[in-house]
C-alpha cells in the first residue's frame, strides 16, 4: 500500500461524515420549513406583529412600549448576492403611535413630530447584520444564496428542550448555530458570534423564539428574546399577527414635507 493510498483511506471516513452532516442538515431545514407552514411560509409577502416591546439594560427593563412591526419582503435579484438584505421594516411605538422607525436597504430613519432624523451608521449596520443573520430570514430569503453551507451536528439540549443543532455558514464567514425542537422541528434558539467594529471585539448574539401560534397556515413565534453577550437586551410579546396584508408601499417611505434633522453620532 502506498502512502497516497493510505492517506486516501484515512480521509474517506471524514468525507462520508461531512456528506452525512450536509444531507441531514438539509433534511432538518426542510422539516423546519414544513413546521413553519411550508409554502405559506416561503411565499409570505409581508407580516404585521402587534404587542409590547421591552428593552433592557443590565438585565433590568429600561423601557416598554406598545409596538407594531410591519415587515415586507423584497423580491431578490437573480442570482442572489451574498448577504442580500431583502426587508422593508416599519416599527411603530407608543400608545399614540407617535414614534416611527424605518429601515430600508437605503438606510434607517426615526420619524417623530419633530421631523425625520437619519439613524447613526452604526445602528443601521447592526440592524442589517441582525436581519441577515436571523435564521427565520435565512429560511425565507437566503437558502438559494451561493456558498451557503448547512450541516447537522446531532442532538443537544437548549432551553430545557431536546433539540437538533444545525450550523449555517456563508461566504462572508458567518457561522450561525440554530437549535430546532427535536419533536416539533420549530426553531428554539440561535447563537451567532460576530465581530463588532465599534468595540473591536467578538460579540455573541443569541435569539430565542417561543409561544408559537398558527394563523392562516403560518406558524410563528409570539415571543422573541434577544441577548447580547449573555445579557437580555430586547423582548417582543406579540398578542396578534397577520400575513399578506398588502401594505401600501407608502408605509415604507419617508413622509413628504417633514423637516430633515441632523444625523446624530452613535
Amino acid at each position: 500500500m502506498t502512502r497516497r493510498t493510505f492517506g486516501a483511506l484515512l480521509a474517506a471516513p471524514l468525507i462520508i461524515r461531512a456528506e452525512n452532516a450536509k444531507t441531514r442538515g438539509e433534511q432538518a431545514i426542510k422539516e423546519c420549513i414544513a413546521a413553519l407552514g411550508g409554502n405559506t411560509f416561503l411565499n409570505m409577502q409581508d407580516r404585521l406583529e402587534t404587542g409590547l416591546a421591552a428593552s433592557f439594560y443590565r438585565e433590568k427593563v429600561s423601557g416598554m412600549s406598545p409596538a407594531e412591526l410591519h415587515t415586507r419582503y423584497r423580491e431578490p435579484p437573480n442570482p442572489i448576492p451574498v448577504s442580500f438584505d431583502g426587508l422593508l421594516e416599519r416599527q411603530v411605538f407608543g400608545k399614540k403611535k407617535e414614534d416611527v422607525v424605518l429601515f430600508t436597504p437605503d438606510g434607517g430613519w426615526e420619524v417623530t413630530f419633530r421631523g425625520v432624523r437619519p439613524l447613526p451608521d452604526e445602528t443601521v449596520s447592526k440592524h442589517k447584520e441582525a436581519v441577515i443573520a436571523n435564521f427565520l430570514y435565512i429560511l425565507r430569503m437566503r437558502l438559494n444564496e451561493p456558498g451557503l453551507i448547512i450541516e447537522h451536528h446531532g442532538l443537544d439540549v437548549a432551553d430545557n428542550q431536546r433539540v437538533e443543532r444545525v450550523d449555517i455558514l456563508d461566504d462572508a464567514d458567518r457561522s450561525i448555530s440554530v437549535y430546532l425542537n427535536a419533536d416539533t422541528k420549530l426553531p428554539v434558539m440561535q447563537r451567532y458570534m460576530r465581530f463588532d467594529p465599534f468595540y473591536k471585539e467578538k460579540i455573541e448574539e443569541v435569539t430565542r423564539w417561543s409561544k408559537y401560534r398558527q394563523i392562516g397556515g403560518l406558524t410563528w413565534p409570539l415571543t422573541v428574546v434577544r441577548e447580547h453577550d449573555g445579557e437580555m437586551i430586547y423582548q417582543m410579546f406579540s398578542d396578534r399577527f397577520s400575513i399578506n396584508n398588502n401594505f401600501d408601499p407608502k408605509l415604507f417611505q419617508l413622509p413628504q414635507g417633514m423637516q430633515m434633522l441632523k444625523k446624530e453620532s452613535f
